[in-house]
């Protein structure tokens, strides 16, 4: 009898490595089925076409305050004063004639957006602009006849472009997916010039819209009055 029980002893003993190492394995298999969930698939993003309609405040906008100065530091070049007066005298004699055959002066620049964001106080900073959310890729219109004086990358903005109008103020364009334009372009009213993205600091896709009064390092004025006054009515 003892020796039976000594048997079913050592016999337990021997087992015991077996049922570790099926633990083990058993283990490294679940921890294996965890990182295929987990850590292979990429959580979902938060800047899908979707995201823009979501939400008034928070969604089609732009994240933290790091955007008070609307990204006018650009990596891009910007057109000489020289060349911006000669592409502005060359779009004078184009800008007569379209308007002489009913082409509008001034356009929303987005006309299917959602007004989402004010040129206002924001987080402890200036929102310099206003956000108009729309789908990704959506068509982004000049909002008037003017010169491109730099388009490119642009702090908080990803990409930025720079149109210099007429009258002298620039209204600037952030967060594109795609540019269709490039420095020293001459653009028209209503013109695709981008495309409706969510680069840089961003929650969702929408186009950051500012007005810079008599030239682009000029007084940041509230789009919606300049808007308004040129006929376009943004609510």
């Amino acid at each position: 009898m003892a020796e039976r029980d000594e048997d079913a002893l050592d016999g337990a003993t021997r087992s015991l490595p077996f049922h570790r190492t099926t633990a083990w394995l058993a283990g490294l298999a679940i921890g294996g089925v965890l990182l295929l969930v987990f850590g292979i698939h990429p959580p979902a993003s938060t800047t899908s076409a979707a995201s823009a309609y979501s939400s008034s405040d928070g969604i089609g906008g732009e994240s933290g305050a790091g955007l008070s100065d609307g990204g006018t530091e650009n990596a891009a070049s910007e057109l000489s004063a020289a060349e911006a007066a000669k592409r502005l005298d060359q779009l004078r004699t184009s800008r007569t004639e379209r308007l002489a055959t009913g082409s509008a002066a001034w356009v929303n620049p987005v006309p299917s957006a959602r007004y989402t964001s004010c040129f206002c106080e924001r987080w402890g900073t200036m929102h310099a602009g206003i956000d108009l959310a729309a789908p990704l890729g959506t068509p982004i219109g000049a909002v008037g006849d003017g010169v491109v004086l730099k388009a490119g990358p642009a702090s908080g903005f990803g990409l930025a472009i720079y149109i210099l109008h007429e009258n002298g103020d620039v209204t600037v364009y952030g967060h594109m997916y795609v540019m269709d334009v490039k420095t020293g372009d001459i653009v028209h009213a209503g013109q695709q010039i981008a495309e409706v993205g969510s680069n840089g600091q961003s929650t969702g896709p929408h186009l950051h819209l500012e007005v810079h009064i008599g030239g682009i390092s000029g007084q940041k004025v509230d789009p919606i009055p300049w808007l308004a006054a040129r006929g376009i009515i943004i609510s």
